[in-house]
């Protein structure tokens, strides 16, 4: 997980989303942020622990236009390139991991607490309204934290 310590405002060369099991929200993100932004970024996810595909991921993801393909849930241990600049975690357990694994090396790891809505009860519609609403709550903070600096950068 070597990295160089980013520049304030300046963005990563590559980025790794994690959560528990790599199932719902970091490869939610992780199809965000290549959408997003710029093709030269490259982008990642795995999860601590192994995990199912959730299929209300690839349902709200479709909704966006986008798919998971034919990629798995994979392990932080699966990775085949341990190199990012920032690691984004999305669960505290895999803040925990990121924190454990880049203790000596200098990579940023920023912690986006975010709802796993996986516990979401009711109608089709409600649970597919929950996973909708971590899905906007991550293309949000993507475009606050990545493309607000890019837009800045562009005008100094």
């Amino acid at each position: 997980m070597a990295g160089l310590a980013l520049a304030p405002g300046a963005l990563p060369r590559s980025i790794l989303f994690v959560c528990g099991m790599n199932a719902v929200r970091s490869p939610m993100a992780e199809q965000l942020a290549r959408r997003m932004l710029p093709a030269t970024i490259f982008v990642a996810s795995a999860g601590v622990r192994a995990g199912e595909r959730d299929p209300f991921v690839d349902a709200v993801l479709a909704e966006e236009g986008l798919s998971l393909g034919e990629r798995h849930p994979r392990t932080l241990d699966d990775l085949e390139d341990d190199y990012f600049d920032l690691i984004v975690t999305l669960a505290p357990e895999a803040h925990h991991a990121a924190l454990e694994l880049t203790r000596s090396l200098a990579v940023e790891v920023e912690y986006w607490p975010t709802q796993d809505p996986t516990g979401a009860s009711g109608t089709r519609e409600q649970i597919m309204a929950a996973y909708r609403e971590v899905r906007e709550r991550l293309k949000l903070r993507i475009s606050r934290r990545f493309l607000a600096s890019e837009a800045k950068n562009a005008t100094d």
